[in-house]
């Protein structure tokens, strides 16, 4: 098959383009000294469409090469924008921003997305239900992911004789929740939690969906665009992956003069900016699942970043944070970042258990990432 872009879907092609464009735009505004607001806002813009650009390319990869090694490249390469900006802002001293932006993808994902995914699927369809299993699971390593923050966070807070070993904590932490994650590849590589006969539902009813559904990086959906050649896929994730390098260093260069020039506290710029710039933005998709009643699709999709982020992201950045910056990433996180992520995973829990949403949930999720956001407005 030629190496053609003629394989595209058009909004696959104007996807394609608008990155481009804004990754040219920032580059362009970096290099004469543009204003420094106007230099965030595009680097941002860039980020989150290069952020579409790699999921897009890494799934269709994953048509080529089957669930298994597109798991890998998935949990490898998913997050690579929020990486790069981390690694960049890392490098800088910006430790607290890269806690709340680490945070607030979480939070972007299980309140944010979520919620709108509930809002937009349970205000279309009516009550949607899907197969609680493997949500609940997603929801039991999320939560686990949780404890491994609030440990560390009040052994200090609460002056343990932990208190002056918190770096070698979070480390031993870190080193569990990379464990944790390689261990749980296996098991949604045989299909996830397994069901009884009585959990699934009748064949042909109206709510039935795809059995055993698996976090995005460990199965893939039926697509519903064109196949890419194999070539043309690995070149764009190549590219974008550069083209995330650069835009991510001209975002993180920007990010203090500009919100100072804002009057945007750095925690809530990394929590709520940064976040969504880099990573939910490339998880709308989930939406159109539950757009489109696909309630356990959307629900895989949403949670599967959040998931990759707590149990591969985070304790890979605790542990090269001092190969990296000037200061040692931990996992001793602001009392309040701490407060929140943990109210959060509870709620989604609550919802997921039942195996039916609706669309006041949505609102409820969309309307508690509201109060978060707000909370840190002020620094």
């Amino acid at each position: 098959m030629p190496l053609s872009v003629n394989a595209l879907a058009k909004q696959q092609r104007l996807a394609i383009a608008a990155a481009a464009a804004l990754t040219a735009a920032a580059g362009a505004m970096a290099g004469a000294g543009a204003p420094n607001v106007a230099r965030f806002v595009v680097a941002g813009l860039a980020l989150a469409a290069l952020a579409v650009l790699v999921g897009e390319a890494i799934e269709q990869i994953g048509e080529h090469l089957g669930p298994g090694p597109t798991g890998l490249l998935q949990s490898s390469l998913g997050n690579l924008p929020e990486l790069m900006v981390a690694i960049f802002a890392l490098r800088k001293g910006l430790t607290s921003v890269v806690q709340a932006a680490l945070v607030g993808s979480v939070l972007g994902n299980v309140l944010l997305v979520l919620g709108a995914a509930f809002l937009s699927g349970g205000a279309r369809h009516g009550t949607q239900r899907f197969r609680p299993e493997a949500p609940r699971m997603l929801v039991t390593l999320l939560t686990l992911a949780v404890g491994a923050t609030v440990v560390p966070t009040l052994a200090v807070r609460l002056e343990t004789p932990a208190v002056h070993h918190a770096a070698a904590l979070s480390d031993v932490a870190a080193i569990v929740l990379l464990a944790v994650y390689v261990i749980s590849i296996p098991f949604w590589l045989r299909g996830g939690p397994d069901m009884s006969p009585d959990s699934r539902p009748a064949p042909g009813a109206p709510d039935a969906a795809p059995a055993r559904q698996a976090p995005k990086w460990l199965s893939t959906a039926p697509a519903a665009r064109p196949l890419w050649p194999f070539g043309l896929a690995v070149g764009l994730l190549a590219g974008a992956g550069v083209a995330s390098g650069a835009v991510s260093d001209w975002f993180v260069t920007a990010l203090t003069p500009a919100t100072r020039s804002l009057g945007i506290s750095p925690m809530f710029t990394g929590l709520v900016i940064v976040a969504l710039a880099s990573n939910a933005v490339e998880n709308a998709a989930g939406i159109r699942f539950a757009w489109k009643a696909r309630p356990d699709y959307a629900i895989s999709t949403i949670l599967n970043s959040p998931l990759q982020i707590t149990l591969l992201l985070t304790p890979v950045l605790v542990l090269v944070s001092p190969l990296i910056g000037p200061s040692h990433l931990t996992l001793v996180f602001p009392p309040l970042l701490v407060v929140a992520l943990a109210v959060a995973v509870v709620v989604v829990a609550v919802v997921v258990y039942d195996g039916e949403y609706s669309w006041l949930e949505g609102v409820a999720l969309i309307a508690l990432y509201v109060i978060v956001a707000a909370s840190l407005w002020w620094g």
